[in-house]
């Protein structure tokens, strides 16, 4: 539907790209992906066996479908929930098999209310695959568009132009300081390493948290 929306000519194949119905996919020079999010339900076929790292989680096991399906130079932008950048066992073990093999160069953190479930909140990962397939991510630039920004819905959509800084930014991959709203920030490897590679990095104060700060520089002097 979104092909056809858009007047692209595609080749449409129904199937699951979980099971065998991969087999038929050529690796890709350009993957743009919203997967399904949660457990993987409702599929009673067998799960594809070419999978390095197995896991009942529907992110996770299209994240490294994509990532696995690129061409080498090829790249990738996939919309994924929180939980794969901080999830243990099988979500670890992909994100480092991510970092290894492709340079995952941005992570942009979406803002609040894009999502009509309840209390999802997401992050668009750009990623390229590289020849060499091993330590290939040196270095994530971030951007939050989430932190003390408005919630978006149906009365505050989002628009393109919401994007216009982080655009400049990515295209431009500019100092953390030449960006005035502090929104952009570099994290090397080895920072992410001593994280024990949880991709989840806030460096900016909520509204909420700054709230909290004052009520309780206010609840001091009072007492005091």
């Amino acid at each position: 539907m979104n092909a056809f929306l858009h007047g692209l000519k595609a080749d449409i194949r129904l199937g699951d790209a979980l099971t065998e119905d991969a087999q038929g996919l050529e690796p890709a020079n350009l993957i743009l992906a919203n997967p399904p999010f949660g457990a993987r339900a409702g599929s009673r076929r067998k799960s594809r066996v070419d999978l390095d790292i197995v896991t009942n989680n529907k992110q996770l096991a299209f994240l490294q479908h994509i990532y696995l399906g690129l061409k080498p130079g090829g790249r990738a932008a996939v919309v994924v929930p929180d939980n794969v950048l901080f999830e243990e066992g099988a979500g670890l073990r992909i994100r480092q098999s991510l970092m290894a093999l492709c340079n995952l160069h941005t992570i942009l953190r979406l803002p609040q209310g894009i999502f009509y479930s309840q209390g999802v909140q997401t992050n668009v990962l750009f990623f390229t695959r590289c020849d060499i397939n091993i330590n290939a991510t040196q270095t994530v630039a971030y951007y939050d568009m989430r932190t003390a920004s408005p919630r978006y819905g149906r009365k505050r959509p989002l628009l393109a132009a919401d994007f216009d800084e982080f655009e400049r930014a990515y295209s431009a991959r500019p100092s953390c300081e030449d960006v005035p709203s502090g929104r952009w920030k570099y994290y090397s490897r080895e920072e992410i390493a001593i994280r024990d590679d949880n991709l989840d990095m806030t460096w900016l104060e909520s509204e909420d948290a700054r709230s909290e700060a004052t009520l309780q520089i206010l609840s001091r002097r009072c007492s005091s």
